[in-house]
């Protein structure tokens, strides 16, 4: 069966088992699901239903199933779950699942979940809490395996043997001296296969550089497709060892970056839940439909300007959607072009002027194009080329404006902390209609009048 069939397989199939009250056959399809499964099935299931379906998920699955859910269907299972039942759901969590699922608890059940942790991980949990959620080290894992340069391999496999276990994910050892300050990495492939006497300053990979704890998460992205990486140490501002970040983290935030700019393109988060309640999904949404209604207004107040000029020649009425949509679709373009090279950090002082000029190139390229064939199609259709003329004008000006948009709003909105896939496309197309109707009806009412 197809890997993208399967989700929705397992969805059909249990609301099968539920609906003909197979109970036991439904929990037995839940348990042999994993958590990522789980949070999926959870987040396509109604309120109701999902929390028949909760109750369940085993207990000691709980804390992954929450960390892998939406925050906002995270906040509703949550909400109904004492104290005990969240406790022990969490217990025997990953520390840096666990600092990504406090974050997000309310005050109150923060201190209840700490009070039942020993010091020793109270204080790793604190360790990782310290950094932005969005950096390496909020991202980090402190659960790793550290050795010293002058030892060697045959010591290094003894103290392994010796812990019984290493970390999910492991690719390699890293390795420190004394101070917990980093010197390189030891990879797995090379322990088992060199000789077991050479030390291991020997056959470390001093070149592996590590990733220090203030770096943000899409740099981390950066670093590890770039490198070629399955794992990387992260560092504090001394260059010390204070975890480490694994490939499955970095597939999370490509996950969360993907589903952010798709919502964000409507004006909502990646943590929407699709079956959250009427009143509150009403809300969320009104919030971008009224800005939005504001800039049409604004659009609106520009055509009242010219309401002389679409009197008189009521032929502009019929042209005039056309100029802020084609400026629209051209502005997107620069604006969705733009949006993916910040994030992917492909911008910076040294080659901006150089994308400027090109963009401005394309929107003035097709403006001329495309003016050139509404002016033939508009003649051909009304038999005046002074309103072919018109429209041309405003079509050239209304995309070299749109392209420059495109390419300026992810660029100040950055630099004011906006998000420009939240609140880019709201502004462009303020600008376009603007633009647009500015340019059509002002030149009609200059040569058409």
């Amino acid at each position: 069966m197809d890997a993208k069939e399967q989700p929705q397989s397992n969805l059909e199939e249990l609301r099968h088992r539920l609906d003909s009250g197979q109970m036991r056959s439904a929990r037995a399809l839940i348990g042999n699901l994993r958590p990522t499964e789980l949070a999926r099935l959870l987040e396509s299931l109604p309120l109701r239903e999902r929390a028949v379906v909760w109750e369940m998920v085993d207990a000691e699955l709980g804390g992954d199933v929450l960390v892998e859910v939406g925050e906002e269907v995270r906040d509703g299972l949550i909400e109904g779950m004492k104290t005990d039942e969240l406790i022990a759901a969490i217990d025997g969590m990953e520390l840096d699942d666990l600092a990504d699922l406090v974050a997000d608890l309310p005050e109150k059940l923060t201190q209840e979940v700490l009070r039942t942790m020993d010091q020793q991980d109270r204080d790793r949990l604190h360790q990782v809490l310290a950094y932005d959620e969005d950096s390496a080290g909020g991202l980090m894992n402190i659960d790793i395996v550290t050795v010293r340069p002058d030892v060697t391999l045959e010591v290094v496999l003894r103290y392994l043997h010796a812990r019984g276990h290493i970390p999910d994910g492991t690719d390699c050892i890293f390795v420190v001296n004394r101070n917990n300050e980093y010197q390189g990495a030891l990879l797995l492939s090379r322990l088992l296969t060199q000789d077991p006497e050479l030390l291991v300053t020997e056959v470390m990979s001093a070149d592996i550089e590590p990733i220090p704890a203030q770096t943000p998460s899409e740099k981390v992205v950066w670093e590890f497709e770039n490198r070629d990486l399955l794992s990387a140490a992260v560092t504090d501002e001394d260059n010390r060892v204070v975890g480490r970040i694994t490939v499955d983290d970095v597939f999370d935030i490509i996950r969360d970056e993907a589903e952010h700019s798709l919502m964000g393109a409507a004006g909502l988060d990646e943590e929407y839940d699709m079956f959250a309640p009427v009143a509150r999904s009403t809300l969320r949404r009104s919030v971008w439909l009224g800005i939005n209604l504001a800039t049409a207004f604004l659009a609106a107040s520009v055509v009242d300007i010219f309401q002389t000029t679409v009197d008189k020649i009521v032929l502009l009425a019929v042209l005039m959607p056309v100029v802020p949509s084609m400026g629209g679709v051209a502005g997107t373009q620069s604006l969705t072009i733009m949006t993916r090279a910040i994030a992917l950090g492909q911008i910076n002082r040294t080659n901006t002027r150089g994308i400027f000029r090109k963009e401005i190139f394309v929107g003035i390229l097709n403006g001329l194009l495309w003016a050139l064939v509404v002016a033939v199609f508009t003649y051909l259709w009304f038999g005046d080329y002074r309103i072919g003329a018109v429209i041309a004008g405003a079509m050239a000006i209304n995309l070299v404006a749109a392209a420059a948009a495109g390419f300026t709003i992810p660029l100040m909105l950055k630099r004011l902390k906006i998000d420009p896939a939240l609140a880019g496309g709201v502004v462009l197309t303020t600008v376009t209609d603007v633009v647009g109707y500015m340019s059509f009806l002002g030149l009609g009412a200059i040569f058409l009048l």
